[in-house]
């Protein structure tokens, strides 16, 4: 199978610095992740298995909020990591030949905690993966990481240069390509059937740009009550896999 949309890959100086104990233990528990170095209290490292071979500096609590973003709530760890390798539309479209997971793919949704909300909810109802593209997605970071509260381990991550290219692709290999708007006419429950479906959603506020919808095989909204414009992203991206979910 030709590789199409593949992810740029990242530049190896740019680590991400995570935090939290569910960010911290899911990368070290991924054997796909490099973990370079951690920081942490003496309580909080442990509760973890910590390779011998991992440099650690035991810290206080004041001294590893310098470590990460004001604010940030560390639990008491913080690790420095690679960013995971680059990862093939084609070889992810190969994997789930055979079954109906589905797909989730995003345009132009930027905010890390939308996107690390949207993973969680992914691994919670078992996608295939998500598809994003490179130049119109937020890295990998701790932000991303606290929000997916570990789903950035196991849910693969796409990053493809052209969506429209990846669309094409993603309906050859027999996803129903449902875009979720809030001008569709039919609900998401009416266009379902039983399609393999990939769920594309838009950024807030501008939603799905005309290409993107041009590239869909269908339209659908959520049933939502007129008291609200729209949904988050994340919450939309949720119901949706639900809905999927509870075919049966």
């Amino acid at each position: 199978m030709a590789r199409r949309g593949h992810r740029p890959s990242q530049t190896q100086g740019n680590r991400p610095r995570f935090w939290g104990r569910h960010a911290v233990a899911a990368a070290l528990a991924n054997p796909e992740r490099v973990v370079r170095k951690m920081w942490g209290t003496r309580e909080a490292l442990s509760s973890l298995d910590i390779p011998s071979s991992l440099p650690v500096v035991f810290a206080e609590a004041p001294d590893l909020g310098r470590l990460v973003p004001n604010d940030a709530p560390h639990q008491g760890l913080v690790a420095e990591v690679d960013p995971l390798e680059d990862v093939w539309l084609g070889d992810l479209l190969a994997q789930g030949e055979g079954d109906r997971r589905p797909l989730i793919v995003l345009d132009q949704v930027t905010d890390p905690h939308n996107v690390g909300a949207i993973m969680r909810s992914a691994a919670a109802f078992d996608a295939l993966g998500i598809v994003t593209q490179d130049r119109h997605a937020p890295p990998e970071s701790g932000v991303l990481a606290r929000s997916a509260s570990g789903a950035l381990e196991v849910v693969p991550w796409v990053r493809v240069v052209n969506l429209a290219r990846a669309l094409d692709e993603i309906g050859e290999a027999g996803f129903w390509r449902i875009g979720l708007t809030g001008h569709a006419s039919a609900t998401l429950g009416e266009q379902l059937g039983e399609t393999r479906p990939a769920i594309v959603l838009g950024a807030e506020g501008e939603g799905m740009r005309q290409n993107t919808e041009a590239h869909c095989d269908q339209l659908a909204r959520l049933p939502i009550s007129g008291k609200v414009e729209s949904l988050n992203v994340s919450n939309a991206a949720a119901i949706a896999l639900y809905a999927v979910a509870a075919r049966g």
